[in-house]
């Protein structure tokens, strides 16, 4: 292209100039004349530090990154004649996960004649899903898949809320043991 439309290294409009114009007004700046719009008629070319542009939309993405949460399900699988004892300590990992910020996906296995009778899983998982209602919600509701019935539940607060509180619990901690030394 003969011309661009030019802006300054401050966000500046300088206006439609000679692409000759605008490489020598960069080369006295000590600039690099950065092509931002290509498709824009004309195309818009802005002055800056190319390097340092570089670099700052490296760290944008590093930081988009980090504060990207990656979900984890987790899975329990339960048979709907469960003893009293094993449904307790099946729930306990239920809310251990949950309280960790997991989506859990609980699975109930049908065995034989068990298949017939879809409405103990759903008794089961309703049961469960009520137990831990103050931890989380029923994301999808309980669906028979072959000789399974699966349901998926998912924490109230985010992943990142529940390791901020686990954060400011161990300060608490340890603040509390450095009192106690003293």
């Amino acid at each position: 292209m003969p011309e661009v439309r030019l802006v300054g290294p401050n966000g500046e409009q300088v206006g439609i100039v000679s692409v000759q114009d605008a490489l020598r007004l960069a080369q006295e700046s000590d600039l690099d004349l950065v092509e931002v719009a290509p498709t824009a008629r004309p195309p818009v070319a802005k002055l800056m530090d190319y390097g340092k542009f570089k670099y700052e939309s490296a760290v944008k993405a590093r930081e988009s990154r980090k504060n990207q949460s990656n979900t984890i399900i987790k899975e329990i699988k339960l048979r709907p004649k469960i003893d009293p004892h094993d449904y307790e300590t099946k729930k306990g990992h239920v809310v251990r996960f949950l309280k960790s910020g997991d989506k859990v996906k609980v699975t109930i296995m049908f065995r034989g004649r068990e298949q017939s009778r879809p409405e103990l899983g759903r008794r089961l998982l309703a049961r469960l899903a009520e137990d831990v209602q103050d931890l989380g919600t029923v994301e999808s509701q309980p669906k028979q898949d072959g000789r399974n019935m699966v349901m998926v539940i998912g924490p109230h607060k985010r992943r990142s809320e529940h390791k901020a509180e686990a954060r400011a619990a161990a300060g608490d901690k340890t603040r509390r043991d450095e009192s106690d030394q003293a």
